[in-house]
């Protein structure tokens, strides 16, 4: 690459010359790992440092971490199409007459391991633009690396678009949720407050694997609920890996269960139709009567409402913990159970919705993936 590039790097903008309503903005290394893909277009900070002692970029500028914790995070690289924007210390430039965009792509997919075994350093990994020159690399025409580029920007476009599809869903599930759980349907009914405690409403279950069945080991997570550990560890499950899975609880249909540890981040599952499967007896499990659906609570266990409620309940010292003792202490505003059903499927629908949206962008994802796979020789 030393060939066909220069390079040079950026100049330090600590964290506190950020400011909301800066003049110029800048790009921070930290940033390219937590906030910027391949393609640089928006520019997320801005400072008024001094913009004599800044380095601006240059549109088609490529930008890749000069330091890093890892060696795999270390290999990332952006093109930045906008000039003027200031650069950070730990950047390294690099300027090309080749097509930037192409070329960002390039380093993320053909050529992120090759970067990634050129880092050195323990604890903080480096990478120097000496090391990035020594990369061999495979240009085609410039119009054709264009056609690629442009190509995959607006992939790259439909990706972004629609992940705000399904953040705009489930922001405004969120809003709809707090809204029915505080006052229903049915506005005139919002009077009728009928808050019962969930002790009231829930009972446990602790049913042990005494006899050390080989059943399906589960896990809960806060994404999917009840997770096959075998699919969760690449095919290795709890009794694989040497835990004594006679402490193990039995999972029966229409269980809930949560970590006590962790439920304040939603980790927390419904059964469903699931049986006979175990998990560890770490993990709350409990039914509930026949007074509540268990769909309605389902949804009301992953509300603001309830996390606000676990806040005020956890106990502990360095963990908090939410114990069923006090799990049965929180209340909940209880409609009727014909109104409990018509919540419930109305916040299903969305959760469908938004599932829907989640597998197409899996498809574009990995069409992403595959074509970087491709593309590149």
């Amino acid at each position: 690459m030393g060939e066909i590039a220069t390079f040079s790097k950026g100049k330090g903008i600590s964290k506190n010359e950020i400011v909301d309503n800066g003049e110029t903005e800048c790009i921070r290394y930290g940033e390219l790992y937590t906030f910027y893909e391949e393609v640089i277009s928006e520019i997320k900070s801005k400072t008024n440092t001094d913009i004599s002692s800044l380095v601006l970029s240059e549109t088609n500028d490529v930008i890749i971490p000069a330091s890093g914790e890892t060696q795999i995070d270390i290999a990332t690289a952006s093109c930045v199409i906008k000039s003027g924007i200031a650069l950070g210390g730990d950047l390294n430039i690099i300027k090309t007459k080749n097509n930037g965009i192409f070329l960002s792509y390039y380093l993320n997919s053909k050529k992120k391991l090759e970067i990634a075994k050129l880092s050195q350093g323990i604890s903080v990994v480096h990478l120097y633009s000496s090391q990035l020159a020594s990369l061999n690399l495979k240009f085609p025409q410039l119009e054709e690396q264009e056609k690629l580029s442009s190509f995959l920007s607006l992939l790259n476009f439909r990706i972004q678009t629609q992940k705000k599809i399904i953040e705009d869903l489930q922001i405004t599930k969120k809003e709809i949720s707090i809204k029915l759980f505080k006052e229903g349907f049915n506005s005139s009914e919002s009077k009728k407050e009928n808050f019962q405690k969930l002790g009231e409403l829930t009972y446990i279950v602790n049913k042990k694997n005494k006899e050390n069945l080989k059943l399906p080991v589960y896990s809960i997570n806060n994404k999917k609920g009840f997770v096959s550990q075998s699919e969760q560890f690449e095919g290795i499950d709890s009794d694989e890996r040497g835990y004594d899975i006679s402490l193990y609880k039995i999972i029966g249909k229409e269980t809930f269960a949560y970590n006590p540890a962790r439920i304040n981040v939603g980790s927390i599952g419904y059964s469903g139709n699931l049986e006979n499967i175990i998990i560890s007896s770490l993990y709350v499990c409990f039914k509930t009567t026949d007074t509540v659906d268990d769909e309605f609570l389902f949804q009301y266990l992953r509300t603001d409402i309830f996390r606000k409620e676990v806040l005020r309940n956890v106990e502990g010292g360095v963990r908090d913990y939410l114990f069923y003792e006090n799990f049965s202490r929180i209340k909940i505003n209880l409609p009727d159970l014909k109104e409990q059903i018509k919540i419930a499927k109305f916040l299903s629908k969305f959760d469908e919705k938004v599932n829907v949206e989640i597998e197409l962008l899996t498809q574009y994802e990995n069409q992403k993936k595959y074509l970087l796979q491709n593309l590149f020789v």
